[in-house]
């Protein structure tokens, strides 16, 4: 299945960063990214997206992506991987604001203003930013992608 998700998240590569959207071609920000990845493999969103906004320091959404992530991803603990969603830390703060998809354990795709969307390398720096990581749920017996 990792060669699946790394192949959903190259289709968004060069895709502009757009806040809250999550089209590839089009539009999308980091959770667009991974929203767009998860509708190729599953189909249909599993829940409405809320409000949020781009500014990192945000409070009302404090530790919003983590908690997401936890509900409907699995928890990863083994080495990076292809497929794996990256929760990264930025500008200091304790709750993850950022999020990516690994194409390998050196190599990330992720949404950033300015560049849109990028395939970049998972340097040490990015490395030290990571909060968790966490793999998509497996296929139901019978489902198919969208792709």
């Amino acid at each position: 299945m990792s060669a699946e998700i790394v192949a959903a998240a190259r289709e968004f590569l060069d895709t502009p960063y757009r806040h809250q959207a999550s089209l590839a071609g089009a539009g999308c920000d980091c959770l667009g990214l991974l929203r767009g990845v998860w509708r190729a493999l599953y189909g249909a969103e599993p829940m409405a997206m809320p409000a949020y906004r781009a500014d990192m320091r945000d409070p009302g959404n404090a530790g919003a992506l983590r908690r997401a992530a936890e509900r409907l991803l699995v928890a990863e603990n083994g080495p990076m991987a292809a497929g794996q969603v990256v929760l990264f830390r930025l500008g200091g703060m304790v709750d993850a604001k950022h999020c990516g998809i690994l194409v390998g354990p050196e190599r990330f795709i992720h949404a950033q203003e300015r560049l849109g969307v990028v395939e970049a390398n998972l340097t040490e720096a990015w490395v030290r930013r990571v909060s968790a990581r966490f793999r998509f749920p497996p296929l139901a017996l019978g489902e198919r992608s969208a792709r």
